[in-house]
């Protein structure tokens, strides 16, 4: 049984608590930040890089093992000692850990207080003011800009100033939709500073999209610039943000700051960021909060529909991003840090921002594509700015795979000591490729798994035992703190090694989400329901003879494309809204780059449509409304789909055609009419001939 309802097992309550210490031309944003840098007399870009700390803590000697055992038998002692050491604390806590009261998930440090980014900025200012915080890596090649962390500091104060302005206080919610850039960073960090709640919505959604989340949410205000630039196009972010607000009334202010020089419409509620940041004071008082009121809240996909506003609090995961970020990647004195995540995604939250910050690092900003100028950039950004650890997805490594090895083996990458990836599964080859061609064998590469509702890294090769074995493209090792379980069809946990099941945890953690924004019940269901007790991860997994765990997959209606989690039934409800589609089902199948793609199955209203027209009218629905990535890559029409006598679409059958197993399908009693199969069957090879054909 797991320890999630009732009492927390080996939380007990501690009476002492912490001491205090515990293309697009010259950028406007890059020039106000060389003015910045001028009023402070410091240098901008910085000619070299600092030195820099991983952490002040010093958690228990004695290896992996020995940690995992005393976070095992002793869990609240151990995160205690790590939130003492780690984070700076306004005020002590009292109660490392209390269970949830209704056995979902748990709270944590009860009783102390702190500010996100006093512990990402302040600390670090007071003893190196001139380390640099942040590498922002420009879409337009080598113009990599420095910012230390007086400066990312300052920026910050101003942006808080000016926001509390315009009416922003603590507990009220602000969009932020930008490319990744110091400024959105500073955004993100502002709202902390003043207790506002950031919801950071990816720049590539459509205005529907970021319109859902607004108003889901309930913005007060959004912060956007006012073009975008990446892969060499610009992207046009305030069209789409003044599109979304439309019909978002709780949007009161628009802050519009500027990556290009393109002017754009300026409306009444349209306030100029970077005018109002000049004229704001450059110290701002931080908001002194709770361990466990909310930082912020991300949308993510789920089964339904609706994507969900995943919940995350100050303390706990402050403290876990930075204990990961620490001791997965080995993150050392000096080393730069280049995960290459959009700040739009879980892994830009945690290791672009909060990790590597809270831990003094030097973080970089990569704002452009792994294409642009050609297939070298981020090989050529590894030798300019000499990044030491590269985390990345596995979409892209494929996708790089493709182009041989001649674009890496141009640059120098000797300054890489840890590769890693994240967002999906990575497969064996690309992991190889990755090994021995970009980091010449001589990298440590981690697969790690986590979920934006874990909030880091839950299972990966390291931590370890030191020199112990990495087995190609496999997660292997929970975190400290973090104890898998598989579960079987009936509940019951598998025993043993060798074993496949539904992957759980058994123990609750620091980094965890708390809830769903406005829906808990949502909450307990997706995550608590099926196997009472324990985190139901949503993921299969595979336990090996040795013990290690490797990812197998979903085992809902999510798919994974280049990394982003996808719910089938968002498109689907995206596609129902044409009026010549009364029924879709959408399935996910093995993609050669992007990991998994969406293949949509339809039928018409009217079997004489004019079928080509529809199907780009559906993919022009799907990129307005959702994203153009959840594009299908294929649209197959059949005249009806596989249902059960009760009306529910058998998808696993859907996925045995697409995956060619059609003498697999296994029990298709239960269909309404099982010769509905072959119908789908048949259409599948005739769409497959015409296909390759052309």
């Amino acid at each position: 049984m797991g320890v999630f309802p009732g009492r927390c097992r080996g939380w007990d309550r501690h009476p002492e608590g912490p001491e205090d210490g515990g293309g697009a031309g010259p950028c406007p944003m890059a020039l106000a930040l060389r003015c910045l840098s001028r009023r402070l007399r410091l240098p901008l870009p910085l000619p070299a890089r600092r030195r820099c700390g991983g952490g002040p803590a010093q958690l228990p000697p004695g290896g992996y093992g020995a940690w995992q055992e005393r976070a095992a038998r002793d869990p609240a002692a151990f995160w205690a000692e790590a939130a003492r050491g780690w984070l700076r604390w306004d005020s002590p806590f009292h109660t490392a850990c209390e269970a949830g009261w209704d056995g979902a998930g748990a709270r944590w440090f009860l009783g102390g207080r702190l500010n996100v980014s006093v512990n990402c900025l302040d600390q670090h200012v007071a003893k190196s003011p001139d380390r640099v915080a942040l590498i922002w890596e420009r879409d337009e090649p080598g113009t990599a800009v420095h910012v230390t962390y007086r400066e990312l500091l300052e920026l910050t104060c101003r942006l808080a100033n000016t926001l509390k302005k315009y009416g922003i206080r603590k507990g009220d919610k602000v969009a932020i939709y930008m490319s990744v850039s110091p400024m959105s960073v500073a955004a993100m960090l502002a709202c902390a500073r003043i207790g506002a709640v950031h919801t950071v919505v990816f720049a590539g959604f459509s205005a529907e999209s970021l319109a859902g989340r607004i108003l889901d949410s309930g913005c007060k205000a959004v912060i956007t610039y006012n073009q975008g630039v990446r892969g060499g196009r610009i992207i046009e972010l305030k069209t789409t943000v003044d599109e979304a607000v439309k019909n978002c009334p709780s949007v009161k202010h628009v802050f519009v700051a500027q990556r290009t020089d393109n002017k754009v419409q300026m409306g009444d509620r349209d306030v100029p960021l970077e005018e109002e940041i000049a004229k704001a004071a450059s110290e701002c008082t931080p908001e002194s909060m709770d361990s466990e009121d909310m930082l912020f809240m991300l949308y993510t996909s789920g089964s339904t529909g609706k994507p969900k506003g995943i919940v995350h609090t100050q303390a706990g995961y402050l403290l876990y991003s930075a204990l990961t970020h620490k001791y997965v990647f080995d993150y050392q004195e000096g080393d730069v840090f280049g995960c290459v995540a959009d700040i739009g995604w879980i892994t830009g939250h945690s290791y672009v921002v909060y990790g590597p910050l809270c831990n003094g690092g030097t973080t970089v900003l990569f704002e452009s594509t792994p294409v642009y100028p050609d297939p070298g950039r981020y090989w050529e950004v590894v030798q300019r700015l000499k990044i030491n650890q590269f985390y990345g997805a596995p979409t892209a490594i494929r996708l790089l795979l493709n182009y041989g090895d001649k674009w890496v083996k141009k640059y120098d990458r000797s300054s890489l000591k840890t590769l890693g990836s994240v967002g999906e599964p990575i497969n064996n080859e690309a992991w190889q490729w990755f090994y021995h061609v970009v980091g010449e064998g001589r990298c440590t590469l981690v697969d790690t798994w986590w979920q934006t509702e874990t909030g880091g890294i839950c299972i990966a090769p390291r931590p370890s035992e030191e020199k112990a074995e990495i087995v190609p493209a496999m997660a292997m090792r929970p975190f400290f703190g973090i104890f898998p379980v598989l579960m079987d069809e009936k509940g019951k946990v598998v025993k043993g090694n060798d074993v496949s099941g539904a992957l759980c945890i058994a123990q609750p953690w620091p980094g965890m989400a708390r809830t769903i924004y406005g829906d808990h019940q949502r909450f307990v269901d997706t995550y608590f329901k099926a196997y009472p007790g324990y985190y139901f991860t949503g993921d299969g997994a595979y336990r090996t003879k040795e013990g290690y765990y490797q990812i197998t997959g979903r085992m809902d209606d999510v798919i994974n494309i280049s990394g982003h989690r996808l719910g089938t039934a968002e498109i689907e409800d995206a596609m129902a809204d044409h009026p010549e589609v009364p029924e879709t089902a959408v399935i996910g199948y093995p993609h050669e780059i992007k990991g998994e793609g969406a293949f949509a199955f339809i039928v018409l209203r009217d079997q004489a449509a004019d079928i080509d027209h529809v199907k780009e009218e559906l993919k022009t629905i799907v990129a307005t409304k959702i994203a153009k990535y959840a594009v299908p890559d294929h649209i197959l029409v059949v005249k009806r789909l596989p249902k059960t006598r009760s009306g529910k679409i058998m998808r696993r059958l859907l996925r045995k055609v697409v995956s060619e197993e059609s003498s697999n399908m296994g029990d298709i009693t239960t269909l309404d009419d099982p010769s509905v199969v072959r119908e789908i069957l048949d259409a599948y090879q005739k769409y497959k001939k015409e296909k390759s054909s052309s």
